[in-house]
């Protein structure tokens, strides 16, 4: 019993307190011996039974009263991130990391966060990051020379995959809003070798940067803005867009309406799009546009309609740095030359030069789809439409 008849697990642990504070660990201890006795399933004794070992240096003993609390209570946060602290003093990073990982999934919101753990949090945030930086370049190495690993869609599928086995990277799926084609494979950006015209699209990027330069001068009016949503919808992560002209787009195609203005503007452009692969599917696709971004202007993360075509970009005026991001890989767009990406996975793109950015964009067809395939994905999505009256 400790002095004044206090004698509730309560009592016991604010006597353990004062005692703390006025440095007496001994006592404290014995205050928490006592709560314990009284109330033996109270992860909070445990906790402060921890504490007063951690501040004492008995940090074995302190782990295993920490142990003792999480058995009790194994979604503890302020447990599991002492415990990964005391970890890391007794064994290094690399195991605490294991412990820190949990402790940062049950991890309150910022502003919820007490200010006294702001700290320790950081710092598991930290030792976790660089734990997973260490693992990845350690298994790349064990792994071998990625360049011994086959062409390049193997390349870069086995360096994304020591990426998410290590925790440096995510696992980014297809997320379409509005089909999903099953069993079409989520490659962020195609191999070129799928697509044999992507040479002859990229010859003829000198006669499209004269045809577009002809529109910025003549119809740079009718470029409009890319995100316009009506009043009242909700904006989402374009709230910054919306309406604006900080992206604006001139379509060739719309929506599988060919835009005979523009078009006419931009002969040879339009004919190089006829001898293309384009997506047809009518009401839906093509889509081809001259796709302006302002300096310093970033199209936020999203993901497009459906995995049944791909998207192609090909820089038209590039006039500093320019990155893009589909799923864990950024690449640096290159003054024409084209890549092809699937646009259902996560992508975002930043305009970094200090004037505008004009690519232009249009669909093709998924290649792994047979034709057959394709004939029945224009009947299902015109059915779809028939069926809510469109």
């Amino acid at each position: 019993m400790v002095a004044g008849g206090q004698t509730s697990p309560v009592q016991l642990l604010a006597a353990a307190s004062a005692a703390l504070q006025r440095g007496d660990r001994a006592a404290a201890l014995d205050c928490v011996v006592q709560a314990e006795a009284a109330a033996p399933y109270d992860p909070d004794v445990k906790m402060q039974k921890a504490l007063i070992h951690r501040m004492s240096g008995a940090l074995p003993a302190a782990l295993a009263a920490l142990d003792e609390a999480l058995a009790l209570d194994p979604y503890n946060f302020l447990a599991l991130l002492s415990k990964g602290a005391v970890t890391e003093k007794l064994s290094g990073e690399r195991l605490a990391a294991r412990i820190y990982e949990n402790a940062i999934k049950l991890a309150p919101a910022e502003a919820n966060l007490p200010p006294n753990l702001k700290s320790p949090l950081a710092r598991a945030r930290a030792v976790v990051e660089t734990t997973r930086t260490a693992l990845a370049a350690y298994l790349a190495e064990q792994v071998g020379a990625l360049d011994a690993a086959g062409g390049e869609l193997a390349q870069r599928r086995l360096g994304e995959a020591i990426g998410i086995y290590a925790g440096t990277q995510k696992v980014y799926q297809q997320e379409p809003l509005l089909l999903h084609y099953p069993r079409l494979p989520a490659i962020p950006f195609y191999p070129r070798e799928l697509f044999p015209w992507l040479p002859e699209l990229e010859a003829a990027t000198p006669s499209i940067q004269a045809e577009l330069a002809g529109a910025l001068e003549t119809r740079m009016e009718a470029f409009a803005p890319y995100i316009a949503f009506p009043p009242h919808a909700p904006v989402n992560q374009w709230e910054e867009l919306n309406h604006s002209r900080r992206w604006s787009s001139l379509f060739l195609w719309k929506d599988g309406r060919r835009q005979d203005a523009v078009c006419a503007a931009c002969p040879q452009t339009a004919a190089l799009l006829a001898r293309l692969p384009l997506a047809d599917q009518p009401g839906f696709a093509p889509t081809a546009m001259f796709s302006a971004l302002e300096a310093s202007t970033h199209i936020p993360p999203h993901t497009g309609s459906t995995n049944v075509r791909l998207l192609c970009h090909l820089p038209l005026i590039l006039p500093g740095p320019a990155r893009f991001r589909v799923g864990n890989e950024v690449r640096a767009w290159e003054l024409g030359k084209a890549w092809i990406f699937d646009d259902t996975i996560e992508h975002e793109a930043w305009n970094d030069a200090d004037s505008l950015r004009v690519i232009l964009i249009f669909d093709v067809w998924n290649p792994y789809l047979e034709p057959g395939e394709r004939e029945r994905i224009n009947a299902m999505m015109a059915a779809r439409n028939a069926f809510y009256g469109g």
